[in-house]
């Protein structure tokens, strides 16, 4: 099932930042769908190879990267890439080429909550995008559930703690898979076009009751450690963490803590036809992750 936005004549996506979590797991599930896939990375050599899928040079800071990625693509999926803090003057450029005709569409992964400030640079992007004329979705989702097996593994699998300025704040965590799926039905479908959807899982826990669930399928004490914010930022930069990124993070658990990660959303069965996977079915999945 395509989408009717044709520029061109070509009938393919692009997906960028296509080494990242989401952009992995989107091209396996596009590709399962039969769509025509090309992936964008700055170092092409660093993107799993798969069966079909076409692997191009591209940068947000290169301009002339980007004419030969969007060559006979109707539709991109674009995000910021980890660890970027101007987001606004990193993907705008690029936008302005890539929807210049009005036949592209765009699906945009933000972050839940930047509705409420126009002044956050993902927000300004967001907002680019609803002015363009262009059709768009935007995805906002919440904290992943990937986290724990990614950022967070470390200091679980040395020490078996959580150390998190969470305080005990409930979050709605999501499963990236999720979001893929989300990313795949606003592709593969105009019914969402205009539209943003706030992107989470099933429940809204706190990191005590997620280091619980980690704990029973590990086989292994992990605690959750209500950490201060400073602790936390020098926790990030050893886990190699630029401190820009570093402080932005911790200024985001700022807002969990006053409770805007809790609110559950029915985006993802609205978008998929199914329920998002709870942290339970992440956990178990993700066992190996947390052995010593």
């Amino acid at each position: 099932m395509g989408t009717s936005n044709g520029s061109g004549g070509g009938n393919k996506i692009l997906v960028l930042t296509s080494t990242g979590t989401v952009g992995k797991l989107l091209i396996e599930q596009l590709t399962q769908a039969g769509e025509q896939v090309r992936a964008g990375s700055r170092d092409p050599a660093k993107v799993a190879p798969v069966r079909g899928v076409e692997v191009v040079r591209f940068d947000y800071r290169d301009s002339s990267t980007f004419a030969g990625a969007l060559e006979g693509v109707n539709r991109v999926f674009l995000l910021s890439p980890s660890g970027e803090l101007s987001q606004y003057d990193l993907l705008v450029p690029f936008l302005e080429t890539a929807i210049s005709g009005g036949k592209r569409k765009i699906v945009l992964l933000t972050a839940s909550g930047v509705e409420y400030d126009d002044s956050q640079p993902l927000r300004r992007v967001e907002l680019f995008l609803e002015r363009s004329g262009a059709p768009y979705v935007i995805l906002r989702p919440t904290w992943f559930l990937d986290n724990f097996h990614t950022f967070w593994r470390g200091p679980i699998v040395h020490a078996g703690v959580l150390p998190i300025p969470a305080a005990d704040s409930r979050t709605a965590f999501i499963d990236a898979r999720d979001i893929a799926a989300s990313a795949v039905a606003a592709l593969r479908s105009d019914k969402f076009d205009k539209k943003a959807f706030t992107l989470t899982g099933p429940e809204a826990l706190t990191y005590a009751e997620a280091a619980a669930a980690l704990s029973k399928v590990s086989g292994r004490a992990i605690q959750y450690v209500n950490t201060d914010d400073a602790s936390f930022i020098q926790g990030a930069r050893q886990a190699g963490i630029s401190e820009g990124y570093a402080n932005f993070l911790a200024g985001l658990f700022g807002f969990v803590r006053q409770g805007a990660a809790a609110q559950v959303s029915a985006g993802v069965t609205t978008l998929t036809g199914q329920p998002p996977r709870t942290l339970a079915q992440y956990a178990q999945d993700h066992k190996d992750a947390w052995k010593a």
